[in-house]
């Protein structure tokens, strides 16, 4: 199994985001889901039911167009010496969608999703396929808090692309801003 971000989906050209024109990140549809069998884990804004019938973990999640400006161009801004900025939350209009395990939502309890995946392989008559003791899964299975733009890098967090360093906040004003 392997992640998917849409970093990683922008830099090999696979799709093309123009965040401050209205695109609000990717929306994975079912076409192809029969013949789709690479396990990954992807994040994506939106997916449909069957997206995920051969394909491993989809995880649904809102960016805002500054988060994800931010998420698509990595570089550009971290050469820039700027803190990494909290992900704002859905809209409220939005928050039910998120905060679904059917929809693979963030906001969700991670518990109810094996069960609301199982559901919904039982409506549409396919076996899911058995990723649950694949190591990699459960290395992938972490989840970044909903406020975070990078796994693994906090907001208020520094990237010094020039000495290769994180530098992290330790007034705790800054600190309890950032968290």
């Amino acid at each position: 199994m392997r992640y998917c971000s849409l970093t990683q989906l922008v830099n090999g050209r696979g799709v093309t985001i123009q965040p401050l024109k209205s695109d609000y990140g990717v929306q994975l549809v079912e076409e192809g889901a029969d013949t789709f069998q690479a396990k990954v884990k992807i994040e994506v804004q939106i997916a449909s039911e069957l997206a995920e019938k051969n394909s491993g973990v989809v995880i649904t999640a809102f960016y805002d167009p500054r988060s994800l400006e931010i998420l698509c161009k990595p570089v550009p801004f971290f050469l820039r010496g700027q803190p990494i900025p909290k992900r704002m939350l859905p809209q409220e209009k939005l928050v039910s969608y998120y905060n679904n395990a059917r929809n693979r939502g963030y906001l969700a309890d991670p518990a109810k999703f094996t069960e609301a995946r199982l559901e919904l392989a039982m409506n549409y008559g396919y076996v899911l396929p058995d990723i649950m003791n694949d190591k990699l899964f459960r290395m992938l299975s972490t989840r970044k808090d909903p406020r975070q733009i990078f796994f693994g890098l906090a907001p208020g967090w520094v990237v010094n692309m020039a000495d290769k360093k994180i530098l992290k906040p330790t007034d705790e004003d800054l600190l309890k801003y950032s968290s």
